[in-house]
C-alpha cells in the first residue's frame, strides 16, 4: 500500500526536545510530513532517559521521534546557524521548545525567521506564555501538573496529593501544538500568510482541567467552588469484585433502570431514581455500588453489564495493551525494522479514508541524516537576489 498522509509535502524544521514538541512532530511525521530534527552535538536528552537497544536510543526517544531525520548542528557556531537559516528558507513549519530569550540569542526569533521565509508557520512550545509574569520559568510535566491542579484533585480522590501516572501535561500540550500548527497551515493554504503560534503547557493544562472543573467558579458571583463533584469523590475508583477489579459507570437513567431491574440491590430506592438525584448523592451512590460489585466475579459482571449496554471494562495492565484483541483487530500496532532491531510501535489512533497515516519509520540515530540533508540545501534568503525565497 502506498501511504499518502494528509501532511505529505509539508517540511518541518524541528528544534524541540524532550516530549511536548517531539510528540507534536511525531504525529506530523506519521501523517506524512518530512520532519528534520535539529539536535545539538550531544543529542536530545530524551535519548538517554529510558531503556533501549543501544546507547542514545532509549524507548521514549524512539517512540516520539520515529520517522524523523536527525541533523546535528552546533547553533553556537556560525556554520551551524548558516545551515539552519538555509533549512528555514525551505520549511513550511519551524517549531522549537526553547525559552524565548534563548531562541532570540541564537538569532531565530520569529521576526528573523519570517524575514527568511515570510510564509513559514512558526510554533513556540513554552512552559508559560510570554505575556505572563512567569514567562521564562523552567517547566516540566510534574510542575505543570502541580500548577494546574492535578495533584489537588488526586488528593480529593485518594487522600494524598499525587501526580497522574503519565506525563499528561507534556502530551496534551504536544497535541495542542499539533492542532494549533495545522490550523495555521490551513490558514496559510487559504491566504498564503505565515504566522507565529504560541502553545504554553500551563495555559494548555489550565484550559484542559477547567473544562469540567470550572463548575460553579466560572460564574460571577461564584455559585460554588471549582471542581466537578463526580470526578473527585473518593469513592470514584475501580470496583473490587470477587476476583479482581472492574471499571463500570451506571450513569444515565436508562442504564440505571436496567441495572436496578437486573440486580435488584436493596439500597436502590426512589431517592436515586434520576440522574439529578444521583449526582446530588454521588458519593453515596458509588459507596453502594462498591458493596454490590463485591458479590460477583469480574467476568460475571462484564457479561451482565455489557448485555445491558452499560459501559464496563476490566482493569488491565499496560503490558496487556500489546495483546489487546480490539487493538489487534484495528491493526493498531505496526512493526518496523530498524538498524537497531525490530520495533513494535503504537500506530496513529486516527483513520482517514483517503489519506491514511502510518508509522513513518524508525527513529534516527544521532546525526544520521546530517550529511544528506545539508548536501541538498539551497542558499538562505539573505543569499538570494532581492532576499526572496525560492519555493
Amino acid at each position: 500500500m502506498e501511504y499518502r498522509g494528509p501532511l505529505v509535502g509539508v517540511r518541518v524544521v524541528d528544534l524541540t526536545a524532550m516530549v511536548m514538541g517531539p510528540y507534536c512532530t511525531q504525529i506530523m511525521a506519521d501523517m506524512g510530513a518530512d520532519v528534520i530534527k535539529i539536535e545539538p552535538p550531544d543529542g536530545d536528552n530524551t535519548r538517554y532517559i529510558s531503556v533501549g537497544p543501544e546507547r542514545g536510543m532509549g524507548g521514549v526517544f524512539i517512540n516520539v521521534n520515529r520517522g524523523k531525520r536527525s541533523v546535528v548542528l552546533d547553533l553556537r557556531s556560525e556554520d551551524g546557524k548558516r545551515s539552519l537559516r538555509e533549512l528555514v528558507a525551505q520549511a513550511d513549519v519551524f517549531i522549537h521548545s526553547m525559552r524565548a530569550s534563548a531562541i532570540a540569542r541564537l538569532g531565530f526569533a520569529y521576526d528573523e525567521v519570517a524575514a527568511l521565509n515570510p510564509s513559514v508557520v512558526y510554533t513556540n512550545c513554552y512552559g508559560y506564555g510570554r505575556r505572563g509574569r512567569d514567562a521564562g520559568r523552567t517547566a516540566y510535566d510534574d510542575t505543570i501538573q502541580a500548577e494546574c491542579g492535578l495533584p489537588f484533585v488526586q488528593e480529593r480522590l485518594t487522600g494524598a496529593a499525587g501526580y497522574v501516572g503519565t506525563i499528561m501535561a507534556d502530551k496534551i500540550a504536544g497535541m495542542t501544538a499539533l492542532y494549533a500548527t495545522t490550523m495555521a497551515l490551513f490558514h496559510r493554504e487559504r491566504t498564503g500568510e505565515g504566522q507565529e503560534v504560541e502553545v504554553a503547557m500551563f495555559e494548555t493544562m489550565a484550559a484542559f482541567m477547567l473544562v469540567e472543573h470550572a463548575n460553579g467558579a466560572m460564574f460571577d458571583p461564584p455559585l460554588g467552588p471549582a471542581a466537578y463533584p463526580r470526578a473527585v469523590t473518593p469513592n470514584r475508583k475501580p470496583y473490587r469484585t470477587v476476583d479482581g477489579y472492574l471499571s463500570a459507570l451506571v450513569y444515565n437513567d436508562k442504564q440505571w433502570t436496567a441495572f436496578v431491574e437486573a440486580v435488584r440491590p436493596p439500597w436502590a430506592g426512589p431517592e436515586f431514581a434520576t440522574l439529578e438525584q444521583r449526582a446530588a448523592r454521588i458519593d453515596t451512590v458509588y459507596a453502594h455500588l462498591a458493596e454490590t460489585f463485591r458479590e460477583r466475579t469480574t467476568a460475571e459482571w462484564l457479561e451482565l453489564l455489557r448485555s445491558l449496554d452499560i459501559p464496563a471494562a476490566p482493569v488491565r495492565s499496560l503490558d496487556e495493551l500489546f495483546d489487546n484483541p480490539h487493538l489487534a483487530d484495528t491493526d493498531f500496532f505496526e512493526t518496523v525494522d530498524s538498524p537497531y532491531g525490530s520495533v513494535r510501535f503504537p500506530g496513529p489512533p486516527t483513520w482517514f479514508s483517503r489519506t491514511p497515516g502510518h508509522v513513518a519509520g524508525p527513529a534516527p540515530r544521532l546525526g544520521a541524516d546530517t550529511a544528506e540533508v545539508l548536501s541538498r540545501l539551497r542558499p538562505a534568503a539573505d543569499d538570494l537576489p532581492n532576499g526572496r525565497v525560492q519555493r
